[in-house]
């Protein structure tokens, strides 16, 4: 039945565009695979991030520079220098925003090859970034029955930031694809979680596999769904993720608008970060 209660609405809110020039203060390493860089600067006295799953487009210096080349906002979106090569950018969550202490903190996901996981690789204290949005947030409510989150590495930042801000007795499952366990992170929650791990690397050695036989969906379709007013929130490969809110529609029969489900990556393509949806 489609939710028709107030209090469960989402709801679109909008912040105006502003680019940031911010220096590395802090570099943590979380897993072989994850990275925590926090950044700070007079520039995030006006940030703001209303959402775990927040997008912010961070720019990385040339190589062989200091400092990235950061576009101006215009009427309709960011306006860059005219005859010089526009700088490598690639969109992120904010992890946390600290407004006393003035530290925005994002996590990296360390991947083979790409300029942004090979920076992140080699950060260094005293280092910078531009950070530019976010542009908007999709608030979910936190009143729901019970919330879903499924994910591979790259979601690990949103999911942690929406268990860390759930309340206490908030009944969430978390469904995680990563490489192998040494890249399981522990959550920060008051929420009674359920979380369930499943390992790329369990597939080595086997055939490709389609999306709708990928781990990430075999493990989707093992978790039990309650009864009551739930929300899904999803996130990771394209084709992935796709059949994952395929199977939740069609086979769960969870309503469209309970699903917020996005690409943040696609096998074979680079930058790729949109929302799916009809």
């Amino acid at each position: 039945m489609l939710n028709t209660r107030s209090d469960l609405a989402v709801v679109r809110v909008r912040h105006p565009l502003k680019f940031r020039l911010l220096q590395v203060s802090r570099v943590e390493p979380l897993t072989p695979h994850l990275v925590r860089v926090t950044l700070t600067g007079d520039d995030l006295r006006d940030f703001t991030s209303a959402s775990f799953d927040d997008h912010i487009k961070v720019f990385f210096p040339a190589p062989g520079e200091d400092k990235p080349v950061l576009p101006v906002a215009g009427p309709d979106g960011p306006v860059f220098a005219e005859g010089q090569p526009r700088p490598v950018a690639r969109d992120y969550t904010p992890r946390r925003f600290d407004r006393e202490t003035g530290e925005l903190v994002i996590d990296f996901v360390i991947h083979a090859v790409g300029p942004a996981s090979t920076w992140a690789a080699e950060a260094r204290v005293g280092q910078y970034l531009g950070v530019g949005g976010p542009r908007g947030s999709f608030v979910i409510p936190q009143g729901y029955d019970w919330h879903l989150l499924i994910g591979d590495e790259t979601a690990l930042p949103a999911i942690s930031r929406r268990l860390e801000e759930l309340p206490a007795g908030t009944r969430v499952a978390a469904v995680l694809e990563v490489r192998d366990p040494s890249a399981r992170i522990e959550f920060n929650t008051k929420a009674d979680l359920y979380a369930v791990w499943c390992y790329q690397n369990e597939q080595a050695g086997q055939a490709e596999s389609s999306a709708n036989e990928s781990g990430l969906l075999k493990a989707v379709r093992e978790t039990f769904l309650p009864e009551g007013d739930g929300y899904v929130w999803a996130a990771g490969e394209s084709a992935t993720i796709r059949a994952v809110r395929q199977y939740l529609t069609a086979e769960c029969g969870i309503e469209k608008s309970r699903i917020r489900a996005a690409s943040y990556w696609k096998r074979g393509a680079a930058a790729v970060h949109e929302s799916i949806d009809d």
